[in-house]
């Protein structure tokens, strides 16, 4: 069976954008928990909060949010 996970580009977006997790949870209406346990990969944000975030950086939600199959 095909293994797959969600990798993310939110730690580098938010260093772009030099926001905190708590200034970018604050902007998309979560908690500062749930964004790190987003970039850590234990959580894997609902599709509108997907949309959400990547509405506040300003792209693609393909480019904050990368498919990785593993084995």
């Amino acid at each position: 069976m095909e293994n797959w996970k969600l990798h993310n580009h939110i730690r580098i977006q938010r260093a772009i954008k030099e926001v905190t997790q708590e200034e970018l949870a604050a902007q998309v209406g979560v908690t500062r928990k749930t964004i790190n346990t987003i970039e850590n990969g234990v959580y894997v944000p609902s599709t509108i909060l997907a949309i959400r975030l990547a509405r506040y950086f300003a792209i693609k939600v393909e480019d904050l949010f990368e498919l990785v199959e593993h084995e």
